[in-house]
């Protein structure tokens, strides 16, 4: 095919202004890159954090969006991994050293000089992108590209979050019933465990749905599961969740922060971190967790809730996903299937 040279793509010039929709060049593939024509992208919440400053230092100014689907068109000169007209995903993770003390220990994910897609490099909010062979991944051929959008950072850091609750598990607390909870909820309930899903309080429409992709129990997040919780994810960046989720989580027991972002953590007692619970956070993701996931993915498969919006209403998909007015996820719909 011809590749044009130009494009449009929504640019954020600056934290907390409006994206607009801009005509730029096409961008060249470095040497391992491969040039993507960009079908859909997903909208994360990370993509919100990074637009309203939350996030310090992004590249600026920016293309947004780190759930990229799409079909290579172009390869740079050191380009063995993909091909012309392979349909790839691009996630969150996209570029490591690999010769810093964590790339050194397999801990890619916490690279000193790691690169993100859509946060210090550009993403996914475009006709064309950019993105490293080594962080492009195959995604499942029974998905749409709308379906398999969400997979690649809801999928891969719920994934993530869901190998960090432990694997002994067998009651898990779900906070915040979005996109990432709706596929790691489907995961869980295949591999026989039993969710417990935390929505924001009058959230009826959101208990209803969790039900429906396979949560054994539903409520708001101010009450208590009718059984104690083995391990337990916050999903919602809201920092007062963690000891609502301590107090739900039995001894031993471990509460994963699976957000980059979350406000700050109230206090609170002693005695709710004793007996052995455990708080960490997730960071990132590694090429290991895509592959897994991917491979999972493929074989449940996941029923991906997913409301598509042109490119042009990235804006209105980002407030959507502000609002809590989705159900699932919103991918931006830019190129052919």
């Amino acid at each position: 095919m011809k590749i044009p040279d130009k494009m449009h793509a929504m640019v954020l010039e600056e934290p907390g202004k409006p994206l607009l929709l801009s005509e730029l060049a096409v961008p060249q593939p470095a040497a391992n890159d491969v040039l993507i024509k960009v079908s859909t992208c997903g909208v994360c919440r990370t993509d919100l954090h990074v637009f309203d400053g939350e996030l310090p230092n992004p590249k600026l100014p920016l293309i947004l969006g780190h759930e990229i689907v799409g079909t290579v068109v172009g390869v740079g000169t050191a380009v063995k991994a993909c091909r012309t007209g392979d349909r790839i995903g691009v996630p969150w993770l996209g570029y490591t050293c690999g010769t810093c003390r964590y790339c050194a220990r397999d801990q890619e994910n916490l690279c000193e000089h790691a690169l993100f897609t859509g946060y210090t490099r550009d993403g996914g909010y475009a006709e064309y992108t950019v993105a490293d062979q080594r962080y492009c991944f195959r995604v499942p051929a029974s998905y749409t590209s709308v379906e398999a959008a969400p997979l690649l950072c809801a999928g891969l850091i719920g994934y993530r979050s869901f190998r960090m609750a432990g694997r002994h598990v067998a009651r898990l607390g779900i906070y915040g019933f979005g996109a990432a909870a709706h596929l790691i909820a489907q995961v869980a309930a295949a591999q026989g465990k039993a969710v417990y899903a935390f929505t924001k309080p009058g959230d009826i429409e959101g208990q209803a749905f969790a039900r429906q992709v396979g949560a054994v129990w539903a409520g708001d997040s101010r009450t208590m599961p009718p059984e104690q919780l083995d391990a337990a994810i916050i999903f919602a960046p809201v920092g007062a969740l963690l000891p609502a989720a301590l107090r739900a989580t039995d001894k031993g027991g471990t509460v994963v922060c699976g957000g980059i972002h979350m406000s700050d953590i109230p206090s609170f007692p002693y005695r709710l971190l004793w007996e052995e619970r455990v708080v960490r956070s997730v960071a990132n993701l590694s090429r290991t967790d895509a592959e897994e996931f991917l491979t999972i993915a493929a074989r449940i498969p996941l029923k991906v809730e997913a409301r598509p919006f042109p490119l042009e209403q990235a804006n209105e998909a980002l407030e959507a996903l502000r609002r809590g007015a989705l159900t699932g996820a919103a991918v931006l719909v830019i190129g052919d299937d």
